[in-house]
């Protein structure tokens, strides 16, 4: 950097602080002088605070179009009278802090949100509840922000007049921490967006995923629980994704699991706990994952492969008590399984050392007859499969003869009871 390009940043920040020294708390309430937020936002001169009092504030279109603070005092309540969009920030450097924000239009031409940010940079949303909304908090083509400690509650009852509650488009460097988001399509969706960090959320009860995201590379997820969703987490087209600490639990029904990953590529899934879904995690295309130091416990399928992945590496995982630990569609394996634990495994240990003497093999052969014709699940506990998988166990004809636990551990690893 030339020491004239020195020279014209410093006096970019010495204005930019001389600007913030001079700002203003505009009062707005129903006996004062700015009664409306609209024309508290028209008033306001850069960086101004509007300190929102408690009460009612019956407006939509919400326009912020220059650094403001808004600031609301006992939580204020902005209705937008189901008429449209209700806040929408197109300045960079926007604060929206302590609002309860409720009815947003529904349209099925224009995705209103209760917050919109449209090519901004700096901002933060944060201690705001949404209630009765369409889309909740949107984020389109914004980047340097962060959405911290916010309540979504949706009513959405079918996925086609329901939006999202936290969506994020062509949106990098983003932080979504501490939020709660219920009711809604999809709890957390992303779409063409890098560099985001998802921590410490919780997303239950959602129409179609807790967490949805397609052609976002870099992303870091962690200490996040999605619970009770039509499915869990789906994970697409992305590259470089790091999922840790999170809790996938009770994901049911005929087509859901914990995660779902589609033409994932070197991603690391580490130390998650996948707990009673129908599939711990559905794995299609995605190649060079480390999957460590996960636990699967009592799902009906831990992990289900779908073909086309190749050179992914399962180590230190606990697969406890699920009807299938792995599924496989094909006789082909690329993939390792290492001194992983399996609740099933039945071998001894002779000289003590905690590894298992004799290979365990994960794969059933009901699983791979379930796969084929799935009205044969009816089957699981009979005698009949019980005969048939072990006969498979010792020469395998169906499944792939090399997948198997060379070294399976014999106590269960990392307990987090």
């Amino acid at each position: 950097m030339s020491a004239y390009t020195n020279i014209l940043f410093i006096v970019f920040c010495l204005v930019l602080t001389v600007q913030r020294s001079f700002a203003n708390t505009i009062p707005i309430c129903a006996d004062c002088e700015i009664t409306t937020i609209t024309e508290g936002v028209s008033v306001a001169m850069e960086y101004d605070t509007l300190l929102i009092n408690k009460g009612v504030y019956k407006e939509f279109n919400i326009l912020i179009d220059k650094p403001l603070t808004l600031l609301g005092q006992d939580y204020p309540i902005i209705d937008g009278e189901d008429k449209g969009e209700i806040i929408r920030i197109i300045s960079d450097h926007v604060t929206l802090d302590g609002l309860f924000i409720i009815n947003v239009g529904t349209s099925y031409t224009s995705d209103y949100a209760a917050i919109r940010v449209v090519k901004s940079e700096h901002f933060l949303i944060q201690n705001v509840v949404l209630e009765k909304l369409f889309f909740g908090i949107y984020l389109e083509k914004s980047s340097q922000g962060r959405i911290f400690h916010n309540k979504i509650i949706g009513d959405a009852i079918d996925e086609y007049n329901s939006g999202n509650g936290i969506q994020l488009w062509h949106s990098h460097n983003v932080e979504v921490d501490r939020n709660i988001v219920r009711g809604v399509r999809d709890g957390i969706y992303l779409e063409f967006s890098d560099n985001i960090t998802i921590n410490n959320n919780t997303s239950t009860d959602n129409l179609r995923y807790g967490l949805h995201f397609m052609f976002s590379n870099d992303d870091v997820y962690t200490n996040n629980t999605f619970e009770n969703n039509g499915a869990g987490v789906a994970v697409m087209f992305s590259k470089r994704i790091k999922m840790y600490k999170n809790n996938f639990r009770k994901n049911w029904g005929t087509a859901s699991y914990g995660m779902l990953l589609k033409e994932i590529n070197d991603a690391e899934i580490k130390d998650n706990i996948f707990e009673e879904n129908t599939i711990g995690i559905n794995i299609e295309g995605s190649n060079r994952i480390t999957y460590t130091k996960n636990d699967f416990v009592s799902n009906g399928w831990a992990v289900k492969v779908l073909g086309a992945c190749y050179a992914n590496t399962f180590s230190q995982n606990n697969f406890l008590y699920n009807s299938f630990d792995i599924s496989y569609n094909s006789k082909l394996n690329d993939n390792t399984f290492e001194q992983n634990y399996w609740s099933d495994y039945t071998g001894y240990d002779l000289n003590k050392d905690g590894i298992g003497d004799v290979p365990y093999r994960p794969v059933k052969l009901f699983s791979y007859i379930v796969n084929r014709t799935p009205e044969t699940i009816v089957l699981l506990r009979s005698l009949f499969m019980d005969i048939i998988d072990f006969s498979e166990k010792v020469s395998p004809i169906f499944t792939p003869d090399n997948l198997m636990d060379a070294n399976p551990l014999m106590k269960r690893q990392y307990d987090r009871n």
